[in-house]
């Protein structure tokens, strides 16, 4: 499993000059998903990114990568623009953060009978907390676990990274849609 996730997401750790911290951020999902009890990369392919609304087939691994994606957007999009920038953007911190900011779910998620439910686990603690605590088991750094942590609710209000601002915002905007989508609020062309 470790192969295939470190070709999911090499356009990204490719991208990070900190090579250990990417080699720990790949390993950090491996454990999660030993420790969630999944098997291999295709389960991982199969799993819905969120259990709290229709997904329409997109998978924790894509919501990922495109949480990532969106999240450097904006900081590139900041740092070509500003003639200042207010504050310092840590770029290593930033993929970092947006490929480990659901890993949890690895934890909180499970798969009986075909179907997905929470686990005993993801009752316990959301993912926010499991993976930051995973982070934490990793030797990541303070900043990176503030990143996973506060990325969802449990950082409404809390002292954040600009990162994690970012993660937050890059997730609830491919969340929100699909919440939209589902009570019929969101306006499509027909």
């Amino acid at each position: 499993m470790k192969q295939e996730l470190e070709k999911a997401f090499f356009e990204l750790t490719g991208r990070m000059k900190d090579k250990e911290l990417a080699e720990k951020v790949i390993q950090v999902w491996v454990d999660c998903a030993a420790e969630g009890g999944w098997k291999s990369y295709e389960e991982l392919c199969e799993m819905p990114f969120t259990l709290l609304t229709e997904t329409d087939g997109v998978n924790l691994i894509e919501h990922t990568i495109a949480v990532t994606k969106a999240s450097i957007g904006i900081a590139e999009a900041m740092m070509t623009t500003y003639k200042k920038m207010p504050f310092n953007i840590n770029m290593d911190w930033l993929i970092a953060g947006g490929i480990l900011h659901d890993v949890g779910k690895l934890m909180e998620t499970e798969k009986v009978d075909g179907k997905y439910r929470k686990s005993y686990a993801g009752q316990c603690e959301r993912h926010p907390v499991s993976g930051c605590i995973a982070a934490a088991k990793a030797g990541l750094p303070i900043e990176i676990q503030n990143i996973i942590v506060t990325h969802a609710k449990e950082g409404e209000g809390a002292p954040k990274r600009i990162e994690g601002v970012f993660i937050h915002q890059a997730d609830f905007a491919t969340f929100d849609p699909c919440v939209m989508k589902q009570k019929g609020l969101l306006i499509e062309k027909k």
